[in-house]
């Protein structure tokens, strides 16, 4: 059976109210063919599955070890290399890119277990997730996660299509690996910012599982 996340209930039952109501009230009040009303309910069901799908809460088998990074998404890899972060770290990291289509899953998970030691929310616009400024200009989240180990940069950012992002931490709680840290609703991206050092174990597009995928170990 399949399970829906929580963030998906409220929208799920709004849409199947409005369809509902749409093919209810063009019945009734339009001569339409047997064949057009089946069209039409046809495209209405078909809509509802798009977003039924996107909402959903698949089963995993968690990746917990302290000695590895896992995946923040499920995606695929569309970027991995040397950058300068400006916000908290203010130095350069290696930058790991996750893309995430709309068909994919879009909760997002913790990469390592820690304390939340920053985390902030920032407006934007809604460029497509895979423009170079996006990481920078779009509605995007910032959540910084240390252990005794290492320190991870995770940011969502909304994609063309996603205009809400949810995150779950809190700046002091604890949080387990591959524990939820978010979700975002439609396509989007998340970006994990790891240390110049860190050597990833994964390669450009890559398809990633949160929580499950191994990006790499540390040494």
């Amino acid at each position: 059976m399949i399970k829906i996340h929580k963030e998906g209930w409220g929208f799920l039952i709004k849409l199947f109210a409005f369809l509902l109501s749409v093919n209810v009230s063009l019945f009734y009040l339009y001569s339409f063919s047997s064949f057009a009303i089946f069209f039409l309910f046809i495209i209405s069901f078909l809509v509802f599955l798009f977003f039924f799908q996107f909402f959903r809460s698949p089963k995993i088998i968690k990746t917990v070890d302290e000695k590895l990074i896992v995946s923040p998404a499920n995606g695929e890899v569309v970027h991995i290399g040397e950058v300068f972060e400006d916000e908290y770290y203010k130095e350069k990291k290696l930058l790991i890119s996750i893309f995430m289509s709309p068909f994919d899953v879009h909760i997002n998970r913790n990469p390592i277990g820690g304390e939340v030691k920053y985390y902030k929310y920032h407006k934007g616009k809604y460029l497509v997730a895979w423009h170079p400024k996006s990481s920078t200009k779009n509605e995007r989240t910032t959540t910084v996660i240390a252990n005794n180990k290492i320190s991870v940069l995770v940011r969502q950012i909304a994609g063309l299509v996603a205009r809400r992002i949810i995150n779950y931490s809190v700046v002091g709680k604890t949080v387990n690996q591959s524990n939820q840290l978010g979700f975002i609703k439609f396509g989007s991206r998340a970006d994990i910012f790891l240390p110049l050092d860190f050597k990833p174990e994964i390669r450009l597009k890559q398809k990633t599982t949160a929580g499950v995928t191994v990006l790499g170990k540390l040494h």
